[in-house]
């Protein structure tokens, strides 16, 4: 990791590119000096606000001093904006899901192939100080073989706080595919790659009321998609880990988002959609609270608007890539390891759909860990230590 600063764009202005702009000046490789959207306006907008240019998307693609970019596009547009981002000679980091097929997915990976380029994608918070410490009590043997666990995300949806809840509750969302990359990207970082699922679906309500402030208030959204799903995943190590996601859930009290159940341990792992938090280990010696708040990139740094603090280092996927490309290494976030994750969300849908198991065809390395060492010569020097809301 030698430090070297790349020029980056960002295409997409929407609900995610706050967090990836104003975090972007945490991480020494990234440089961002442009944006582009859709809406010309929006872009303008950003760019103001952040100080950098405002271009078409054409002409960011175009621009040879920019290594790299980031696809913030909605789902529906990841595959054809990340394909002409890698042909135009550019190193790609796209939001989740890297693509909604897997044609589409292999395709990305066959482009970056043959054009020399990188392609990496979002969810990078396993690379956060919470689940790194997790991977290093895996490979320590402390929790001894890892046969069984869990995972769930469960909430009542997002039509009364997002602007935009549309998209959510379409074919190409729901839950599997919106939070379902957090936890399986998690799991796989942990347990390395999946042999097979077997999954049951269903959706509480065919439509639902928006009553977030915005253009959509008080309009309806039809809801074309399972709203609730129930897996079951087995790893090729073996272990079995029950996946439930929800968007129709009033609450729940499943206080640990995993738990890894081993011969020696079992492992509390906290929030994957965050980079830090408390673990805890319980064994025959009882119970052991683990803290991350002094690590790297887990240190609480960004207040949300309701006033809560949290660990928030959106880009570090990208800032690993980056300076993976500079020392020939594979990225942690890697396009690999986001296509079997994809993989692994379809076949969850689809098994529902069949009523049988779905085989995974593909197969990844689990990336390599993130050590602090590591971790600290990805952060700026002059990094801001908080961001308020």
């Amino acid at each position: 990791m030698a430090g070297k600063k790349w020029n980056v764009g960002i295409i997409g202005c929407g609900h995610i590119f706050d967090a990836y702009a104003r975090l972007s000046s945490v991480f020494k490789p990234i440089n961002l000096v442009a944006c582009s959207d859709v809406d010309m306006a929006i872009a303008q907008r950003r760019a103001q606000q952040y100080g950098f240019s405002a271009l078409a998307v054409d002409d960011l693609l175009a621009r040879q001093d920019i290594d790299v970019v980031i696809n913030l596009t909605n789902p529906a547009s990841h595959a054809a904006i990340t394909e002409a981002i890698l042909k135009a000679g550019k190193h790609a980091y796209t939001e989740k899901p890297l693509a909604l097929t897997m044609v589409d997915a292999n395709r990305l990976l066959e482009v970056a192939e043959k054009h020399g380029r990188l392609i990496g994608s979002a969810p990078d918070t396993f690379l956060g100080g919470a689940h790194q410490a997790a991977r290093r009590l895996v490979d320590e043997g402390r929790l001894g073989e890892v046969k069984s666990g869990s995972a769930h995300f469960m909430n009542h949806g997002m039509e009364h706080w997002h602007p935009n809840p549309f998209p959510y509750f379409q074919v190409g969302a729901g839950p599997v595919l919106d939070m379902g990359p957090y936890y399986i990207t998690a799991l796989v970082a942990l347990l390395g790659p999946v042999r097979r699922v077997i999954a049951m679906a269903t959706k509480f309500y065919e439509e639902r009321y928006v009553s977030a402030d915005g253009p959509a208030k008080n309009t309806v959204v039809p809801v074309t998609t399972p709203t609730t799903s129930q897996a079951l995943i087995e790893f090729r190590s073996g272990a079995q880990i029950h996946f439930s996601v929800s968007y129709d859930n009033w609450g729940h009290g499943h206080s640990n988002p995993i738990e890894l159940h081993g011969t020696k341990a079992s492992l509390m792992v906290p929030d994957p959609n965050y980079f830090g938090g408390a673990l805890t280990l319980i064994d025959a010696g009882g119970r052991q609270r683990i803290d991350t708040a002094t690590t790297v990139f887990g240190n609480l740094n960004w207040q949300e608007p309701a006033g809560a603090t949290i660990s928030n280092y959106r880009g570090l996927g990208l800032a690993d890539l980056l300076a993976a490309a500079e020392d020939g290494r594979t990225a942690r976030a890697s396009g690999q390891l986001s296509r079997h994750v994809l993989e692994i969300l379809l076949a969850i849908i689809k098994s529902a759909e069949i009523n049988d198991f779905v085989a995974i065809e593909s197969t990844v390395a689990r990336p390599e860990p993130l050590g602090e060492d590591d971790a600290a010569l990805l952060k700026a020097a002059d990094a801001p230590s908080t961001f308020a809301a």
